[in-house]
């Protein structure tokens, strides 16, 4: 059984470092045989040189025009090459969990299902990402947390952080969905996993940790309009030619909705800075 592991990486050497030694550091069983894939943006602070020395047979590609979620399908694009049997998303500021891969491969679904790997933020001891099951169809961010200590549950959406993807489900589905540039490619991926009819399930337990560092969605009232503006159109930011084509793909008749809450973000943040937790 071989494992494609996916990465992008950039400018976090102390994490992708600690990323990858937990990747060594795997207790899974003697038949399964892990390759790494790794775009890395241009980094200027021996990211590549680090990934070089911890796995020295890793596949390394350099471009820095690339975010998150360009990054990944590269790294993927590159890894289909050799037809693995698995390929693992893994984001480089994740540290895995000794049997996070064991218990990822831990029960044989059929059909094959996409399996994600739950997350604790080790500042909190809370869950920082993971599967989420929509309560309504029609509303984007209308869920609710799906987690078990001891079963495998099935979940609507959810982060790539620790992602294990069938190849029989690419091969159908294909990866990544080149529409977006940095976020939300994970979820729209998970959604069309369900669509084409295969489940998605969240590992029972916690599979590793990492920091939640996505903070709020909008500018203080205290930046410009022109800089509200600039960030309402950041892959960065609320990337909004891409999470409107994402809410009309997948909740459309949300539209209406999700075009308004952008916009009064960008010109009245101070209702999210006084009303938001």
């Amino acid at each position: 059984m071989r494992i494609a592991v996916l990465l992008t990486t950039f400018n976090r050497r102390d994490k992708t470092i600690a990323c990858l030694e937990s990747l060594t550091k795997q207790a899974f069983p003697s038949e399964v045989e892990v390759e790494l894939y790794v775009t890395d943006a241009a980094s200027s602070d021996g990211t590549v040189e680090a990934v070089k020395k911890i796995i020295p047979a890793a596949h390394i590609y350099v471009d820095e025009t690339l975010y998150w979620a360009g990054g990944m399908r590269n790294s993927w694009n590159e890894a289909k090459k050799s037809n693995p049997d698995y390929y693992l998303l893994l984001n480089d500021d994740t540290v895995l969990y000794e049997t996070a891969i064991a218990v990822l491969l831990g029960k044989t679904f059929k059909p094959p299902a996409l399996v994600i790997g739950s997350t604790v933020d080790p500042n909190t001891n809370t869950r920082s990402y993971g599967g989420r099951k929509l309560t309504s169809k029609n509303r984007w961010k209308d869920d609710v947390v799906v987690f078990s200590k001891t079963e495998y549950l099935q979940c609507d959406v959810a982060n790539a952080n620790i992602m294990l993807v069938p190849d029989e489900i690419v091969n159908k589905v294909g990866i990544l969905c080149d529409v977006y540039t940095h976020g939300l490619a994970d979820y729209d991926y998970t959604l069309k996993v369900n669509k084409a009819g295969f489940e998605v399930y969240v590992a029972p337990g916690f599979l590793g940790s990492c920091v939640n560092d996505h903070g709020h969605n909008w500018q203080s009232q205290n930046t410009s309009l022109k800089q509200r503006i600039e960030y309402l159109k950041s892959p960065k930011g609320l990337a909004y030619n891409e999470y409107m084509t994402f809410i009309k793909t997948h909740f459309p008749l949300s539209y209406p909705f999700a075009f308004f809450n952008v916009w009064m973000k960008t010109f009245f943040p101070f209702i999210w800075q006084t009303f938001k937790k």
